[in-house]
């Protein structure tokens, strides 16, 4: 499934880098959305010297007012198309909820939930009318349980997956594919930015996934039309179904260990 125009936001590092590259590499054309205007002008022009694609950068910090409609609107002025739109930005941060900053809870929501509920209602019209289009959501294995000191992450990430099955549904057989990316523990600055303690990103680097193979895994389920994917180790497959076999408050407590400073 080739996407003609991906708009992709996150775009300048981690898994929406690698989504850039690779598609990119497929023969899409490039709408990259980040905050960096340097980290975002760096990979358009590697990746034109590379393809003959064509790329746009828009530099917009999501995480302000109305930066939804700020990032349509610029899309519609340059006359722009898309038919693929990859939902990518988001943060986490870590920490006893009480003892964290309310204003950074509120911006993640605003980030992983509000941002991205109104880009996929914009761009998704759009694709109801030419009846083709792809919609990828990154969530997360988070998703599928609850996790102590990520309380809000977690919650922001069930509720995309949930937001994006549901839109799976409504579209399947409108020629419009949607998909809940959900990967693991993946190589990126994910850690740093949601400020774990140094012990605990040293104790996962060994067991990271490359944001190269979630896209790969991503694109794959996306071409079979599937709801979601969870992507990465056999381990993140029996983190997502454990809640099948054990009560709650049982993985809850087993979670908290686990997650505790």
């Amino acid at each position: 499934m080739v996407m003609k125009t991906a708009l992709i936001t996150g775009a300048s590092s981690g898994i929406g880098k690698a989504f850039a590259e690779e598609l990119a590499a497929r023969g899409s054309n490039l709408i990259l959305v980040a905050r960096s205007q340097d980290k975002l002008d760096q990979l358009a022009k590697q990746l034109q010297e590379r393809t003959s694609i064509d790329v746009e950068v828009i530099v917009q910090d999501l995480t302000e007012p109305q930066a939804a409609q700020k990032v349509y609107k610029q899309v519609q002025d340059k006359g722009l198309t898309v038919d693929g739109l990859i939902n990518n930005a988001g943060f986490a941060d870590y920490g006893p909820f009480a003892e964290r900053e309310l204003s950074k809870q509120l911006e993640m929501i605003q980030l992983n939930v509000t941002v991205l509920v109104e880009l996929t209602h914009l761009f998704l019209s759009q694709m109801q009318t030419h009846r083709q289009g792809s919609i990828i959501n990154v969530a997360s294995i988070a998703g599928f349980q609850a996790l102590p000191y990520l309380s809000t992450y977690a919650a922001t990430k069930a509720f995309v997956l949930s937001f994006t099955e549901s839109l799976w549904a409504e579209n399947k057989d409108k020629g419009i594919n949607c998909l809940a990316l959900c990967p693991g523990p993946t190589e990126s600055n994910f850690f740093e930015v949601a400020d774990f303690p140094q012990s605990f990103e040293n104790k996962n680097n060994g067991s990271l996934t490359s944001a190269k193979t979630v896209v790969k895994d991503g694109l794959n389920a996306l071409e079979k039309n599937q709801a979601n994917v969870v992507t990465g180790s056999i381990t993140n497959k029996l983190i997502v179904n454990s809640s099948r076999f054990f009560p709650r408050e049982f993985l809850l407590q087993a979670v908290e260990k686990v997650f505790r400073a």
